[in-house]
């Protein structure tokens, strides 16, 4: 008998899981429903010229290999694309002037002590504090907390301050001060755990930048043409599946054995099983009729709007402030940026030769980025920013402003447990599983191996025997992004 699986939601996640679903059961019928005219979710790379202009991630972490695996798997190999080794080094603004980051700083942690011991980001107080990291008493009980809390009790506020806060910004988007550790970096309370003290896992030689596997040996991987490419390769290899744009699922109902999608303009789809792949309060309305106590929280999972500013500039112009990849604005200077990215000095081929490219972040919520800010509003902040932090008064050529509301999912403390009894929930409806940023991780390698394991879960939920191959989801999820 031919099973039928609907894929709701199609964001890297929701392509993933057809993606594994059409190589994992040959006999499978999927039907991909997306509520939007486009699939990729907020990965979307547009051109000016041969100018490549990113709305969405810039590229994704190497340390998790699943977004490179595909990527290959898609004939994409020869698209790979790392970090210009001859750009490196990143800055970050403290009092107004921006100062080089500490080598060796991985993510919270510092893998080497001698740079952030050198280094003027923090004064002699804010090292003697980091220093005294190693007689903090570890916690070794299994209660969450913040991230903010965790680097504060382990470092000092300075280090949090002007160093922690301004990466994790980079990475989520929103306030570490609400962030879950152990949603979003356990390894640091399991170091804490083994190692009793941070600075003594360094010491002894724990505490590593993780591995770079793969032909580039870069931090960061992107594709030539525009991160897009992953998404377009994606849709193109589906040989089995049924996409259907515009198509906004509204409920999901089991009677009969089956599953019934409810959709917005009224009609019915019967499946036998089903991956939500969407963000948490549509998840949480599809799934409400089946387990309406377990998606309360759900609904009201934060999220951070995001919005960019990307400038493109003749090259002589921004030649002279383009030191490095970029800098980061920590949220103690009350600026409305919270980072810029040289993206020519980053990534090599993103324009050609007499042109350079700047890319201004704002930061989310108070003293940034306003959901009714216009377009012009953005473009003449971004500018005024540039001016006061990098001295560049020059005007672009040409500025395309990006704008995500509610895009980041913000994991609350107590996030892991919440996600854990949701799954005990679905364990209760074979067939059916959840996948996406709102789960496991907000990178897209995150995303990818979460759709791969949601498809895996279905399958094996309605005993569907699967086709004999490497495992793509056994990496582990959120070590960084």
């Amino acid at each position: 008998m031919t099973r039928r699986i609907a894929v709701i939601g199609g964001g890297i996640a929701g392509l993933a899981a057809c993606w594994e679903l059409e190589r994992s059961a040959p006999d499978v019928e999927i039907v991909l429903l997306e509520a939007t005219g486009r699939l990729g979710g907020w990965i979307r790379t547009e051109s000016w010229g041969d100018v490549v202009i990113e709305h969405g991630p810039d590229s994704w972490v190497a340390a998790k290999p699943s977004a490179t695996d595909l990527a290959c798997a898609l004939g994409l190999g020869t698209e790979l694309v790392g970090l210009r080794l001859e750009r490196a080094g990143t800055g970050i603004v403290c009092d107004g002037r921006i100062l080089p980051l500490p080598e060796g700083l991985s993510l919270l942690v510092p893998t080497r002590l001698a740079p952030i011991l050198a280094s003027p980001l923090l004064t002699p107080l804010g090292k003697l504090r980091f220093l005294a990291e190693i007689f903090v008493p570890p916690r070794c009980d299994d209660e969450d907390e913040s991230v903010a809390s965790f680097v504060r009790r382990r470092f000092g506020r300075e280090f949090y301050e002007r160093l922690a806060e301004p990466l994790l910004a980079g990475i989520y988007g929103g306030d570490a001060e609400r962030l879950s550790l152990l949603a979003t970096s356990p390894q640091y309370r399991e170091l804490e755990r083994d190692a009793g003290s941070l600075l003594r896992a360094v010491l002894r030689g724990r505490a590593r930048r993780p591995a770079m596997p793969g032909p580039l040996r870069t931090p960061f991987v992107t594709l030539r043409k525009g991160m897009e490419r992953l998404v377009e390769a994606l849709a193109a290899s589906l040989r089995r599946t049924e996409v259907r744009l515009g198509t906004v699922a509204v409920a999901i109902v089991h009677r009969g054995g089956v599953y019934r999608i409810l959709t917005s303009d009224g009609t019915a789809l019967e499946v036998d099983g089903a991956v939500v792949a969407t963000p948490a309060a549509a998840a949480a309305d599809l799934l409400e009729p089946l387990f309406p106590d377990e998606v309360v929280w759900f609904r009201s999972l934060p999220y951070a709007s995001s919005a960019a500013v990307t400038l493109v500039y003749r090259r002589e112009d921004l030649e002279r402030v383009a030191r490095g990849r970029g800098f980061l604005v920590p949220a103690r200077e009350r600026r409305p940026i919270s980072a810029v990215t040289w993206v020519t000095n980053k990534f090599p081929e993103r324009a050609p030769e007499d042109l350079a490219v700047a890319r201004v972040f704002f930061r989310s919520g108070r003293h940034g980025y306003r959901d009714e800010a216009v377009p012009e509003a953005l473009v003449a902040a971004a500018l005024q920013e540039l001016r006061v932090l990098t001295g560049c008064a020059a005007a672009p050529l040409h500025a395309v402003v990006s704008r995500h509301d509610r895009a980041l999912p913000q994991y609350p403390v107590g996030h892991r447990r919440q996600v854990e009894r949701l799954r005990s929930a679905l364990a209760r409806w074979p067939g059916l599983a959840v996948a996406g940023a709102a789960f496991d991780g907000v990178g897209v390698p995150d995303c990818i191996v979460s759709g791969w394991r949601a498809a895996r879960a279905v399958l094996d939920g309605l005993g569907t025997r699967r086709a004999s191959h490497a495992d793509p989801a056994a990496q582990p999820l959120q070590e960084g992004r």
